[in-house]
């Protein structure tokens, strides 16, 4: 059987990180990402970007539980997810840099730290929730005295 938290964690992760990335992406700054030349098919294959969420989600949950610490789970989770986010900066951001014409690149890297910011900050609240006390197992996230 599939652990709830892990499930609530990964579609929470999935849900919250579509809406975020199309509302970025495609509607707040789509002329920034145009001029940028980051964009570079008209119509974005949505699948691929939903699983590729899909494994990041599945990614956070059954990884978080292996490195959680113990104690307050928001700010556990707030530490693993940014830590993620932060492996998931250097490959994306960085590497989306390197291989593509993208220009002016500060902006891009400035653009795209702030949506990963904002993404990873987000779920490391919704694993705070998922492992928040009253969720079973959650002794091992019990307040220290």
């Amino acid at each position: 059987m599939i652990d709830r938290r892990f499930l609530t964690i990964a579609l929470g992760y999935v849900a919250v990180t579509f809406v975020l990335a199309v509302l970025w992406h495609l509607v707040l700054f789509k002329g920034v990402y145009d001029a940028l030349g980051y964009v570079g098919r008209k119509e974005p294959i949505f699948a691929l970007g939903l699983l590729s969420m899909v494994v990041q989600g599945a990614a956070l949950g059954g990884l978080f539980p292996r490195f959680a610490r113990g104690g307050d789970p928001y700010r556990e989770g707030l530490r693993f997810s940014l830590a993620m986010g932060a492996f998931f900066w250097s490959c994306h951001v960085l590497a989306a840099a390197a291989k593509n014409p993208i220009s002016p690149i500060p902006t891009f890297v400035a653009i795209e730290t702030a949506y990963l910011l904002i993404q990873f900050t987000l779920a490391g609240l919704i694993i705070g929730w998922a492992h928040r006390p009253g969720t079973a197992p959650a002794a091992r996230f019990a307040a220290k005295a």
